[in-house]
């Protein structure tokens, strides 16, 4: 018989049921008095000491889990050695389960368990036995605890806690990497035979991955995986109790696994030269074109930094990489010319920004590409000697005159004569104009300094051959100044001299300025024209001057006024004075030399009032008329009748007469002969809503026939107005008094009526349609009442 055979009948012995014959035995002695059991020893008083006999004798019971039999489970029996046989001691079960999961029998002791039994629930259970007399139910025996501890079976396989585990690897790593550690769980238990000893072992993912038995570390198992050959793995590992052997139970778990990418492929270019072309024209920084090299790595292993690293146009270009895109692009370092060079050509390096130095020896990780930048030749606008100029001339040359000369040349083989013109927008009063064929900037108007120091202009060259290919340069026109300006009175002077004041007394500082702006700054002379016996100007050299009295005794009555007539001339070339005259008042002072009156008049006037109060006074009376002429204004208004009375009211013209008619008595109120006999009209009222400008003479208008209906005759008199060249030149409203066809309710009065009230039937009221129904009810229903009461 062979080891698996033995250990198969082992397992089928283990499942299948049998009691287990396990006895609690009461051993009494007789009166609970000790006896002795062969052993005696003395006390201190000298008696006999004698060991007392246990009453009964327990250990613990055994019973194997998920029992699956039909009957009761037996577990054990618990027995008296007082117990005779004769059904009078009772057996008392109490604790964990006691009458539910575990029974016993009263009279034999024997425990049964009720139901199957889990060990991963719980796996044991304490309870407490007694045996009391059954007649008197006292207890024969003290209370013993015991366990019932469950026998475990392997009935749980391993479990994994997730069913997909997700990790990765580096590529290119070693045989024995670490990749991910699978642990599994078994409920059994671990300390009763081999039911939770788990074995792990790999059913997929061979060859390139392995596991360890009794740790679960999965491993790389083949050198040199390359991700870019494959990147994803996925591996299978299982777990089986029972320490792998057959007729263990076990569980799966799959591990997804990625490998990671290191940088293990240098940068390729697909191509050995590149060949691009670009127009002379192109602006510094314009983008030529791009380069990119290939890299079968990713993210940052895969970045690449390109640059150039020889050729003959390295100062004329340069190369970025663009991060996002991975791409050198080429763009143009200095300005190109098709005359001087057609080509260049450029060798371009692209280096992995970041190289692992365990795979060096896959290196190196760069590659180069030439590329070949033909410049193309395109008809390219003039070009001006310098990029601006800047000319100086002084304002009074003569008209005419050529201030400064601007040269451009066309840049292409076939130098086309240029044409200069000046942009207008830029010398919008054409102070200056240009030679169109040599470029020489004259003037046409005369030039000020004091008016504008510089002129900003912009010239345009074009060629004859192609005009809408044109360049501007900016000219830049300093105004020199040249002494053309006299010196003035920086400010008007109000000067007066007291009464009272004496001689070689100050009675005015002046000073002058000057529009011209010498190179040694402004310096000017103040004098007298003629010698004066009044007053006299003391020049202080620095650029003012005292006007100081001669004499005393000045009065107002004799002279009020004084003109002092002052010459003021300034120190460049050519020398240039003016005359400025001092308007000088005599006026009444006090004794600290404070001005109180001007004028001769204001002795004439009351002390007591001054020319502020004559202006306040003057300023009244204004108000009050102003006052008074507006009251009248208003009352006049007033009494004119409004044409509408109403701002509401949007009507043209519609005068309103609140005139009240008499009733029907009132016979005189209105006569409609009048509209059909307009010759009973004694003379034709003027309208008194507006004042005609011109009067017309009343045109008399032929008189209607008896027979002619009214609105006939109202129409003739519309056409009528409508032609008449004394109408107002506004709409007007004409009201007559025209009823219309008669309806076909006809009159409703009863004035006309021969019937009484009571005699009239108003029946016919409903057949009128429903726009007479309420009518029809009060007067039916009139009716209706008078009747009933």
């Amino acid at each position: 018989m062979t080891i698996q055979q033995v250990l198969l009948l082992l397992l089928l012995w283990m499942w299948l049921p049998h009691p287990c014959h396990t006895e609690m035995l009461f051993r009494r002695t007789p009166d609970l008095r000790p006896k002795s059991f062969g052993g005696r020893a003395l006390g201190n008083d000298g008696k006999a000491i004698h060991r007392q006999k246990r009453g009964w004798m327990w250990n613990q019971f055994f019973l194997l889990e998920e029992y699956t039999g039909s009957d009761y489970q037996y577990v054990g029996k618990l027995h008296s050695d007082q117990d005779k046989g004769d059904g009078s001691l009772k057996y008392i079960l109490s604790g964990d389960g006691a009458g539910t999961l575990f029974i016993i029998d009263e009279k034999t002791g024997d425990i049964h368990a009720t139901r199957r039994i889990d060990r991963e629930e719980k796996a044991f259970y304490t309870l407490r036995a007694q045996a009391i007399n059954r007649r008197t139910l006292r207890p024969v025996e003290p209370e013993s605890e015991f366990v019932i501890k469950i026998h475990d079976i392997n009935d749980n396989e391993p479990t994994f806690p997730e069913e997909i585990y997700t990790a990765s690897v580096p590529e290119m790593s070693v045989v024995g990497t670490s990749v991910v550690q699978v642990t599994a769980t078994d409920a059994d238990d671990p300390s009763y035979g081999n039911s939770a000893r788990i074995i792990y072992s790999i059913l997929q993912g061979q060859p390139y991955f392995s596991v360890e038995p009794e740790t679960g570390i999965i491993r790389t198992a083949l050198p040199n995986m390359n991700r870019e050959n494959r990147e994803q793995y996925q591996v299978v590992i299982q777990a089986k109790d029972m320490g792998g052997q057959m007729g263990g139970l076990s569980g799966t778990t799959t591990v997804n696994i990625t490998l990671t990418d290191v940088n293990d492929n240098p940068p390729r270019f697909p191509q050995s030269t590149i060949h691009l072309r670009i127009p002379e024209s192109s602006p510094v920084g314009t983008a030529i074109g791009s380069v990119k090299a290939t890299d079968a790595d990713t993210g940052k292993n895969a970045e690449v930094e390109y640059r150039i690293i020889d050729g003959d146009g390295t100062d004329m270009f340069d190369i970025v990489t663009q991060k996002d895109t991975q791409e050198g692009v080429i763009t143009v370092r200095k300005p190109l010319d098709y005359e001087t060079r057609r080509l260049y050509t450029l060798k371009v390096e692209a280096e992995n920004t970041h190289v692992d130095p365990r795979f060096y020896y896959l290196g190196p990780f760069k590659d180069t590409i030439i590329v070949k930048i033909s410049v193309e030749d395109v008809d390219e606008p003039p070009v001006f000697s310098r990029s601006s100029y800047l000319f100086e001339v002084h304002e009074d040359i003569e008209l005419g005159t050529i201030i400064g000369t601007v040269m451009a040349r066309d840049p292409d083989s076939a130098s086309s004569p240029i044409r200069f013109s000046l942009d207008r927008h830029t010398d919008l009063d054409r102070i200056f104009n240009i030679h169109s064929g040599n470029g020489s900037i004259y003037t046409s108007k005369p030039l000020d300094r004091e008016i504008s120091q510089w002129h900003n202009l912009s010239v345009i060259a074009a060629e004859i051959n192609n005009p809408k290919d044109t360049t501007r340069v900016p000219v830049y026109v300093r105004i020199l100044d040249v002494n053309d300006n006299a010196p003035q009175f920086a400010v008007f002077y109000d000067t007066f001299v007291c009464e009272n004041a004496r001689a070689g007394q100050l009675i005015q500082t002046i000073s002058a300025v000057d529009k011209d702006d010498p190179l040694g700054g402004q310096k000017f002379f103040f004098s007298l024209a003629a010698v004066n016996p009044n007053f006299t100007v003391q020049d202080n050299e620095d650029n003012t001057a005292r006007i100081l009295t001669r004499r005393n005794g000045f009065s107002r009555h004799e002279i009020s006024t004084y003109l002092l007539p002052v010459v003021i001339s300034d120190n460049d070339y050519p020398i240039q004075s003016s005359t400025g005259t001092l308007t000088i008042r005599v006026c009444a002072c006090d004794s600290r030399g404070n001005m109180q009156s001007c004028s001769a008049e204001a002795l004439l006037l009351p002390a007591g009032l001054s020319t502020g109060a004559l202006v306040a006074i003057l300023l009244c009376i204004i108000i009050l008329l102003v006052i008074v002429v507006l009251f009248a204004a208003l009352k006049r208004q007033r009494k004119k009748e409004p044409l509408i009375l109403s701002k509401e009211d949007i009507r043209d013209n519609i005068v309103s007469y609140n005139d009240e008619g008499g009733g029907e008595e009132d016979t005189q109120a209105f006569d409609i002969g009048t509209l059909r006999n307009p010759a009973a009209i004694e003379d034709k009222k003027l309208r008194r809503d507006i004042i005609p400008e011109t009067l017309f003479v009343p045109r008399r208008t032929p008189s209607a026939p008896d027979n002619t209906d009214v609105r006939d005759f109202i129409n003739q008199r519309l056409k009528e107005h409508d032609s008449d060249p004394s109408a107002p030149p506004y709409d007007s409203l004409a009201t007559y008094a025209y009823e219309g066809n008669d309806s076909i309710a006809e009159s409703l009065s009863s004035l006309e009526s021969g019937t009484t009230e009571g005699d009239q039937n108003y029946d016919y009221l409903r057949e009128w349609g429903p726009r007479f129904n309420k009518l029809a009810e009060m007067y039916g229903g009139g009716e209706s009442d008078k009747d009933t009461s």
